[in-house]
């Protein structure tokens, strides 16, 4: 059975765990329309006026305990600088 977890790949952060990785995807999209500077995007870093966010989608096996990682696809970068889809 696979659960498909957001992380922000910069500060080890988890975002939420979803059933489908198409749940995921759609809260990335929600990510995608708040400003860098906003909760939930603003960084929790005392730089984070300069720092930004990578979030990617994890698949884990979580049939078992610990969790195997399946597989991870960076997808959204947030930063002053914009916000960056990854191909």
């Amino acid at each position: 059975m696979s659960i498909f977890v957001i992380e922000d790949e910069v500060h080890a952060e988890t975002c939420g765990e979803y059933p489908t990785y198409e749940n995921a995807l759609e809260h990335l999209k929600e990510l995608a329309k708040i400003s860098w500077d906003k909760e939930p995007n603003k960084c929790p870093c005392q730089s984070w006026k300069t720092c930004g966010r990578n979030y990617e989608i994890i698949e884990f096996n979580n049939s078992e305990t610990p969790w195997e990682e399946i597989k991870r696809t960076p997808l959204l970068e947030v930063s002053s600088k914009g916000i960056v889809w990854c191909k």
